[in-house]
């Protein structure tokens, strides 16, 4: 019901983004948000946006990073800037809805040194 696409390689200090495509309208959702997993390490939140509009960021993306939806298009974006090599990881789009998570498969973003 969620695929992630735009990934690809950028030179650190550069910006990627990275959407998700949502079945269903985005409003049906409780939230949208973006986790990331870097090989060897735990899924972690990076940033997550409410049907409220009340929007969080991990303290690691914070300045950095912006969400942002289309709700005509069923789209959430992720808009990353001054990418760091620490940024690299696959990054996965979840919703929720009446307390149920539903995963896309992720998009493998790099950023090189």
């Amino acid at each position: 019901q969620l695929q992630a696409f735009g990934g690809g390689l950028v030179q650190a200090g550069g910006s990627l983004r990275v959407s998700c495509v949502t079945s269903g309208s985005i409003a049906s959702w409780d939230a949208v948000a973006w986790y990331r997993q870097a090989a060897g390490k735990q899924r972690e939140l990076v940033t997550r946006i409410a049907r409220t509009d009340t929007i969080a960021y991990a303290d690691a993306v914070k300045g950095r990073f912006t969400i942002s939806r289309d709700n005509a298009k069923n789209m959430v974006y992720l808009q990353m800037n001054s990418l760091k090599p620490e940024d690299t990881a696959i990054y996965y789009c979840k919703a929720d809805r009446f307390g149920r998570d539903y995963w896309g498969k992720g998009t493998q973003v790099t950023v090189s040194s």
